[in-house]
């Protein structure tokens, strides 16, 4: 009987250059590599213009190697821009699930409500008085909706990151998209049991 393959967590970010979807990716595969000793890896890809273009990056975590370093069918979705949205929203697989941000992304009527999960990701950036931080509080609601990397991990990788002068807002953002993605797990169980 042949061994059975270790799981493989494929993670997509859509967005627009200066939304920090490189940032995104790197900070999720260090969480995973250097601190939950996993393997993962991470490439990105920009549009013609590099700030207001569209941009990705792409993480693959894996307990076992890693053969090859390219998304191909993502179990997560994470959309901060319409593009973005509209480009991948059909690439996912059937037991994954899409993260929006709300105030961006304005969803298809026929989409499957039950595996997306909105965020008004930009507004609380705003409210913490940096817009640049948008990215990290969808980090922390990808962290509460997944469990593919810790959530020890990925402050660990966030402190690594960002510059030092800006760890406690990336802080506060990361706390902030985190209780609001637990809240909305809590939620949707909730009616799920109803």
């Amino acid at each position: 009987m042949p061994a059975a393959k270790p799981k493989r967590d494929e993670v997509r970010f859509t967005g627009f250059g200066g939304q920090g979807m490189a940032v995104l990716g790197y900070i999720l595969g260090r969480a995973a590599a250097v601190y939950d000793g996993k393997n993962a890896t991470m490439t990105q890809s920009y549009g013609p213009e590099a700030r207001g273009g569209a941009s990705s990056s792409q993480v693959i975590i894996c307990a076992g190697p890693v053969y090859y370093p390219y998304v191909i069918v993502p179990n997560v979705l994470v959309g901060m821009s319409q593009e973005g949205y509209t480009k991948h929203r059909e690439n996912l697989t059937d037991d994954g699930i899409m993260l929006v941000d709300e105030d961006l992304v304005s969803l298809v009527t026929d989409e499957n409500l039950d595996r997306i999960y909105s965020i008004p990701a930009t507004r609380f950036a705003e409210e913490l008085g940096r817009k640049i931080v948008a990215n990290i509080v969808m980090l922390g609601f990808l962290s509460a909706l997944t469990d593919f990397v810790s959530d020890d991990a990925i402050r660990k990788a966030i402190a690594d990151s960002v510059p030092r002068g800006t760890i406690d807002l990336n802080m506060k953002a990361y706390d902030k998209g985190r209780t609001y993605g637990q809240e909305m797990a809590k939620a949707k169980s909730s009616k799920a049991k109803a």
